[in-house]
């Protein structure tokens, strides 16, 4: 599937905001830093759609951007070590969880990004627990596998799936493009 349009609709920071409409919504979560920005940028093909930042915590609101008329991509805000004040990374994590579990967004998909180097953090781990609590659909990404050599990557492949309990991870480079293909056409068709 190749991606011809990609456009910013909107961002939200309150629940009375949201679209609602019967297009597929696919969101993109993670810890901060962890390139959910980026991701989607490498999927669409551009650099610029969505702003991404080396400074934690700069996505603050749920971002909607619609793809080829059909398919929005959701933008959360990341968790974790955000560098924000605890009030605000509270109402961060409220937000987060009001789209995710609240049944308001329906129609969505979820994709986990986490990063590869590091493995999946405690964040992640309670994330995951969540999406299979709440039967959510989702697909584990594992994103900056630019930064582990290829000889290294299958022990860390099989650290992360010891870690996450499940064998089923997209390997992901935002930078390179690797896995591009695969993860477009598992969010596309849902």
């Amino acid at each position: 599937m190749k991606t011809e349009n990609a456009t910013f609709i909107k961002g939200i920071r309150g629940t009375d905001d949201i679209i609602f409409d019967l297009k597929p919504k696919v969101a993109f979560i993670g810890r901060s830093n962890v390139g959910k920005s980026s991701v989607i940028n490498s999927l669409v093909g551009s650099k610029k759609l969505v702003k991404s930042s080396s400074m934690p915590g700069k996505t603050r609101e749920i971002n909607f951007f619609l793809i080829n008329e059909e398919t929005y991509f959701v933008d959360l805000p990341g968790y974790g070590f955000a560098k924000i004040k605890s009030d605000q990374r509270e109402k961060l994590r409220k937000l987060i969880v009001w789209y995710l579990f609240s049944g308001e967004a329906e129609n969505k998909k979820v994709v986990l990004i986490i990063d590869f180097k590091i493995g999946p953090s405690e964040f992640d781990l309670e994330m995951l627990r969540l999406l299979q609590e709440n039967n959510i659909d989702y697909i584990v990404v594992a994103n900056k596998i630019d930064k582990i050599s290829k000889g290294a990557r299958i022990k860390q492949v099989k650290k992360i799936e010891k870690d996450l309990g499940e064998g089923n991870i997209i390997l992901y480079s935002a930078k390179t493009g690797e896995g591009r293909d695969v993860l477009l056409n598992e969010v596309i068709n849902f």
